[in-house]
């Protein structure tokens, strides 16, 4: 199956950028999923390479062939892109059985200059239907059908005219939570049995999570981050994909620090706390941040460039610095940013993960139960430090009363830090709380 290339790729209406400059190597055979907050431009990219939307600038090619090209005109239209769409709504005929659904695009499909024989359309309406496990329903009508068997029609119809890649805009939107789930294991399965490319648009990061090969986040048009699922999770490119990706969400902690030359850094956080930051490899902090305003003056370089060009419109939905929350139990105080100190290369933002932080030993900072959500097979808590709250994940049984005291320690080697200026990864480490000096 072919792979799919994008080469900076560019959708805007008047001054509103969609989709903002973004490269993309789709390899073939993969499972993409699109992922991003309501808006964020991850539909239009899916049907500019679909050829359902026509890119403002940019070059898309499938399988070693360029359908489309800005500078060269070249504009091939969707039904020679040899794809197939699935939507949200599964748009299927009311008056047609299901049989006639499947076969309703095979009948105008020409192979060696030539319609398909009807024989040749029934093999291969039974192949697929064989595929999605919808044989016994071939003469019922949608009305007749559950809407997981109406989805698994409309996955039948779009693999039977065997695209080279298939395209699917959060089709599993409209069923219940654990139809949700069976139909996940269903185009697991699938993807694994056809062999296709698959590139999936969803804002729901369980789905991307559980489905892809690789993520493709994205946030007012402008790519965040390519990774596998779990590279995406561990070490998020910055506090937007952290954020974005993990339920409960990350916590974000504000830490000033000193670093040593041993490469530990000493910080003050969470109102009068004392740690010590441990990176797992080596880092100078000092040419770390050098090379930060390097890029930086570079890509301010690029985008002047860019813009002075002929017929280059200034983007008015600006890129902005993605504004973290940090948990506190007064949450009411407006804070602008006025007042507040200027940030400088001694100012971090640390991310945990809520399944990193452990209570039950004697060891940490004490911490108070402020809420407790029991599960079964596990607890989330809110553990409020000063005028602070944290929350965590608690695996097991055990319960929790509110009001309770504990002590808590940051565990493991996936700590975040993050450069509080650009509000890039850094880099994953240990923390270590000091004790009270109190």
């Amino acid at each position: 199956m072919p792979e799919i290339v994008l080469e900076h790729v560019t959708k805007r209406w008047g001054s509103f950028y969609g989709v903002d400059d973004v490269s993309l190597q789709i390899p073939d055979n993969s499972f993409i999923t699109l992922l991003g907050p309501s808006g964020c431009g991850k539909t239009t990219i899916l049907r500019m390479i679909a050829g359902l939307e026509t890119p403002t600038s940019g070059k898309i090619t499938i399988g070693g062939q360029v359908v489309y090209d800005s500078s060269t005109g070249i504009n091939v239209p969707p039904n020679r892109r040899n794809v197939g769409f699935l939507f949200q709504n599964y748009a299927l005929w009311p008056n047609m059985t299901v049989y006639e659904n499947i076969a309703f695009g095979l009948k105008n499909i020409r192979r060696d200059g030539r319609k398909l024989t009807k024989q040749e359309i029934d093999e291969r309406v039974e192949a697929v239907s064989r595929v999605v496990k919808i044989g016994m329903f071939m003469d019922r009508y949608p009305a007749e059908l559950s809407g997981g068997q109406q989805q698994r029609v409309a996955i039948a119809r779009t693999l039977a005219p065997e695209p080279q890649v298939l395209f699917m805009d959060e089709p599993l939107s409209n069923l219940d939570a654990k139809l949700r789930l069976e139909m996940r294991y269903e185009l697991q399965r699938l993807h694994v049995e056809t062999g296709s490319t698959f590139v999936y648009v969803t804002h729901d990061q369980m789905e991307a999570m559980t489905l892809a090969t690789k993520i493709c986040l994205i946030n007012n048009g402008v790519l965040q981050q390519f990774d596998a699922p779990m590279t995406v999770y561990d070490r998020p490119a910055n506090t937007f994909v952290g954020d974005f990706v993990g339920n409960p969400s990350m916590n974000f902690v504000e830490a000033k620090g000193t670093a040593y030359e041993d490469g530990e850094i000493s910080l003050s956080l969470l109102g009068d706390k004392r740690a010590v930051f441990c990176p797992n490899e080596p880092v100078d902090i000092r040419k770390w941040q050098s090379e930060r305003d390097e890029k930086e003056r570079i890509f301010r370089e690029h985008e002047k460039e860019r813009f002075s060009k002929k017929g280059a419109v200034e983007k008015s939905n600006k890129d902005e610095l993605f504004a973290y929350h940090v948990q506190k139990v007064d949450e009411f105080t407006v804070n602008d940013g006025e007042g507040r100190p200027a940030v400088t290369q001694d100012d971090f933002v640390l991310g945990i993960r809520p399944e990193d932080l452990h209570l039950g030993t004697n060891e940490g900072i004490p911490v108070t139960v402020y809420g407790s959500m029991p599960t079964g097979m596990e607890s989330t808590l809110k553990l409020r430090t000063g005028d602070y709250l944290l929350t965590a994940v608690v695996f097991g049984s055990t319960m929790f009363t509110i009001g309770e005291e504990k002590k808590m320690v940051a565990d493991g080697k996936d700590v975040l830090l993050f450069d509080r200026t650009s509000g890039k990864l850094i880099c994953a480490g240990a923390l270590n709380f000091r004790p009270s000096e109190n």
